[in-house]
């Protein structure tokens, strides 16, 4: 395009205006475009009309510099109209030109109670509608199971022997070895206060209760909550990323009952059992240091090891584990089926569903702790 050609042509005086397109308004030309722009007069008026008719090719990096020079030079009630066949995206542009000026509007400095409160009413509009969410989906594993009733093909066996496999299986030597650590170090802490007051026997009592109604259960929790709950997420999260998962809708085939429904059996089956994996090693570690710290024979520490237990002991603890891997099984799985557009989605939505499963899992704990105390079981 040759510098001379003139790319606008304004006509008009008073509140009356046109502004006349020609020529070459694609991206390629916006160098030659925007020094005509600066020149426009800054005392425009009442109604501009821009008339597009000779416009060629028109881009969206001119349109836009269009829009914003006349947002600055004309005045604030200036009425501006296209007319001869504007580009289709030129509405756009002036939705988000309008978005733009509506922000500029808001005062930068609002009040500390306005910010405060305008947050906490987003973060509750937020929280109802991923509560909202977890209730759908809760409802549709539901749904699924209930159907397995009828059709007891539903449950996948295979998929649900693998992956009891991957969760349970292979999860025992790091749940066993932290059961035993964590005992033998709850043990040694007892033992350095309560032999201060000759009550080294009741170290058992301190490993038992403690190993048996809540850490087992609760350290076999947060191990397979950052093990398995992440793995469900990245497995789900990569599968929505390949559109697998869109791929099964297409063949008719429900997602929820081929990869939520699964691994949410194979948890609830494979977290009480490494619970009680876990409550064994613990028993183990606080007995072996007894032996070499406190020099408690075993015999006796079995023996006291029965006397401190009550009938409920034990099921306290193993009660929970089920609630636990409902739990942690649903916002793997769920956090996994939100994954969209990137990888880096995937990576924060696999972080949250570790960080909510294990607080999740803490709060659940919380609560069975007052409920138990509450009905003196």
């Amino acid at each position: 395009m040759s510098p001379s050609i003139n790319v606008l042509a304004l006509e008009g005086a008073g509140t009356d205006w046109r502004l006349h397109l020609n020529g070459d308004w694609s991206l390629a030309a916006i160098a030659h475009i925007e020094p005509q722009l600066e020149d426009l007069p800054a005392t425009l008026r009442g109604t501009l009309v821009c008339d597009w008719s000779r416009a060629q090719s028109p881009g969206i990096g001119p349109a836009w510099a269009l829009l914003m020079r006349l947002a600055e030079c004309g005045d604030p009630h200036l009425q501006v109209s296209h007319t001869g066949d504007p580009p289709h995206f030129l509405e756009l542009l002036q939705r988000l030109k309008a978005e733009r000026h509506a922000a500029a509007l808001v005062p930068a400095e609002a009040p500390i109670l306005e910010r405060s409160v305008e947050s906490l009413g987003r973060w509750a509009v937020r929280q109802g509608t991923e509560a909202g969410g977890v209730i759908e989906f809760f409802g549709r594993i539901v749904s699924v199971l209930g159907q397995s009733l009828a059709r007891p093909r539903a449950l996948r066996i295979s998929s649900l022997a693998r992956h009891i496999y991957e969760t349970g299986v292979t999860a025992i030597p790091i749940v066993s070895l932290i059961a035993f650590l964590i005992s033998v170090i709850v043990a040694y802490l007892g033992a350095q206060q309560l032999n201060k007051f000759g009550a080294d026997i009741f170290v058992v009592d301190l490993v038992t209760i403690a190993v048996l109604r809540e850490m087992g259960v609760l350290l076999t929790a947060i191990i397979v909550a950052g093990r398995s709950g992440s793995a469900f997420a990245a497995e789900i999260g990569v599968m929505q990323l390949n559109e697998e998962t869109d791929a099964l809708r297409a063949m008719g085939m429900n997602p929820i009952e081929l990869l939520v429904v699964p691994r949410t059996l194979a948890l609830v089956i494979a977290l009480p059992s490494l619970t009680v994996i876990a409550d064994a090693m613990g028993l183990a570690g606080g007995g072996l240091l007894s032996l070499v710290n406190l020099h408690i024979p075993l015999p006796q520490f079995v023996s006291r090891l029965r006397e401190s237990l009550s009938p409920t002991t034990f099921w306290s603890g193993l009660i929970k584990a089920p609630v636990f891997a409902v739990l942690i099984a649903m916002v793997g799985t769920y956090r996994g089926m939100q994954v969209r557009d990137s990888a880096r989605e995937l990576g924060r939505l696999t972080t949250m569903a570790v960080v909510q499963s294990i607080f999740l899992v803490i709060l659940a704990d919380a609560l069975f702790a007052v409920l138990f105390v509450q009905i003196d079981f």
